[in-house]
């Protein structure tokens, strides 16, 4: 099913900018008004760690869409992969929801739109993957 490589492959992408994004942050650059409701220019030390594990986390969700899809080799079973890829859409839309919440108009014009598509291919691909 093309239709499933194309949107693992988006929501990889997205994943990709939003990764690019977060290990900015985490470097110190002055892009918080894109991250944590605005309330940082420049994220705390501290909270960079907050900042790293999440690059953890959005890279192996990066790998469980292309996983779920068949363009990566599996590391779990398609169940599995199946399940995981269900609870980073699940993940993703609460984010994108959490978003649209927030105090920075930055944060709420450029990454609740490339959550919310995301979010979205991660659903297609979920969905659509047969165990």
């Amino acid at each position: 099913m093309l239709y499933v490589e194309i949107a693992s492959i988006v929501g990889a992408i997205l994943l990709g900018i939003i990764i690019v994004l977060a290990i900015l942050l985490a470097l110190g650059l002055p892009l918080g008004e894109l991250s944590m409701g605005g309330k940082y220019k420049i994220i705390p030390p501290k909270m960079r760690i907050i900042v790293w594990i999440m690059v953890a986390i959005q890279i192996m969700a990066l790998l469980i869409i292309l996983q779920t899809s068949g363009i990566v080799p599996l590391l779990f079973s398609v169940k599995v992969t199946k399940i995981i890829c269900f609870v980073f859409a699940g993940y993703l839309s609460l984010n994108s929801i959490m978003n649209l919440f927030s105090y920075s108009r930055k944060e709420k014009l450029i990454i609740t739109p490339l959550s919310i598509v995301a979010a979205i291919c991660f659903w297609i691909t979920a969905f659509s993957t047969k165990i």
